[in-house]
């Protein structure tokens, strides 16, 4: 945790995630302006979606031939660049075509796709394995305070400004980061490997890695469980909650998204607390918790009344952090360092194209029945990936590396 590139890559990773969401905020903002349009707003996450699964398909590929490091340094600096032209196009009003500003997006959203499996891969890198509960456990209190502090900054902002001032500003975060990534020393030593064979062997090597390994396969069919019910916490279909059910104004979205993100910052806050008893009991724990998502999510779904709601959220943000941090101990105490920077990149891939999918059905049936039977739908998915690991909870054994 004392290790100076740790924090090289914990503040440079902070500051590259508050541009992420400052920018964000910002093309909203001009996007909106430009078109008025809510469709082309839901463009943004999805070109975000595509652009990650992209990424995430052809990073074996990268993985195989550049080291971590130098996959987030140029990750960074690419997204600089890039931030950079489109500020100068949005500013001097060349240009205000939303393919072009949609195109951008989807660029760095495929720069993000490579880097995000980097550092994840990162982190067991550089602290001691026993230290790996209270490093995942800082690293989110730490993602999640950007997250909570970010929106809200990133909104008073562009009311202040503009979304392309806010955009130009994001510059800068994005340079402070680059110069942390910069300044990070992996200790793992590389070694270039080259493609056996066919080269789309070598772009499905992540997903070999996950099947043959029983934990890795098991703890990703839980993973696909919660990708797919998760969906209903975005912000569309919590929207037509608070309106439809719980009969409250827009103020209340608002609560229920910073909620969320203050239950994920105690789930943090806990875990750091309690290191040895969660390394002692990591696969009773990913199984409670997987339990208690599915139990939490089934009663905010049938619940009409706002502060209980507002509760439920909490606790869906601690035990959603909770179980993130547990299953994330589990995969880097058994991925050797060649196979976990593979394996999440896989993830991204994998979450990314459910993402997708699952918003268009959960939105249709939110739109075309009632919203609740979105949560009562997700809550089931959750369980059934719970009684999974129950069945399965032999695979969730670590195999240290």
């Amino acid at each position: 945790m004392k290790n100076p590139s740790f924090r090289f890559l914990w503040i440079g990773q902070s500051l590259a995630n508050l541009g992420d969401v400052f920018y964000i905020v910002g093309i909203i903002s001009v996007l909106y302006t430009l078109t008025e349009s809510p469709f082309a707003l839901a463009l943004v996450p999805f070109i975000n979606m595509f652009g990650r699964f992209i990424s995430g398909m052809i990073s074996p590929w990268l993985l195989n031939r550049f080291p971590l490091k130098t996959l987030l340094v140029y990750s960074q600096v690419c997204k600089t660049a890039l931030l950079v032209v489109l500020s100068i196009l949005l500013i001097f009003e060349t240009t205000s075509g939303l393919f072009i500003i949609l195109m951008f997006v989807g660029f760095i959203a495929f720069l993000d796709g490579w880097a995000a499996p980097a550092s994840h891969a990162m982190l067991p890198r550089l602290v001691p394995k026993e230290q790996l509960v209270k490093a995942n456990s800082f690293f989110s209190i730490v993602s999640e305070t950007v997250n909570l502090g970010g929106w809200a900054l990133g909104g008073v902002a562009v009311a202040l400004t503009s979304g392309q001032f806010v955009i130009f500003g994001t510059v800068g975060l994005y340079i402070i980061a680059t110069l942390m990534m910069f300044g990070i020393c992996d200790p793992t030593p590389f070694r270039k490997k080259e493609a056996q064979g066919k080269r789309s062997s070598e772009l499905t090597e992540g997903w070999q890695i996950i099947w043959r390994n029983p934990l890795f396969r098991s703890l990703h069919v839980v993973i696909v469980f919660e990708a797919i019910a998760n969906v209903v916490w975005i912000a569309s279909i919590l929207y037509i909650f608070v309106s439809e059910v719980l009969g409250q104004t827009e103020a209340w979205w608002g609560y229920i998204n910073t909620a969320f993100f203050l239950g994920m910052i105690i789930g943090g806050v806990i875990c750091s607390r309690f290191v040895s008893g969660i390394e002692n009991n990591l696969k009773r724990l990913l199984i409670l918790f997987s339990f208690g998502i599915s139990v939490v999510t089934l009663l905010f779904g049938v619940t009409s009344i706002p502060w209980i709601a507002i509760l439920l959220v909490i606790g869906n943000g601690i035990v959603q952090q909770l179980k993130g941090i547990v299953s994330e101990t589990m995969l880097q105490k058994s991925a050797t360092t060649e196979e976990l920077p593979k394996i999440y990149a896989v993830q991204s891939a994998l979450i990314s194209l459910l993402f997708g999918i699952s918003s268009l059905s959960f939105g249709a049936i939110a739109e075309l029945w009632d919203v609740r039977i979105t949560f009562i739908i997700a809550a089931i998915l959750l369980g059934l990936g719970a009684l999974f690991a129950v069945i399965r909870r032999r695979d969730f054994s670590i195999t240290s590396v």
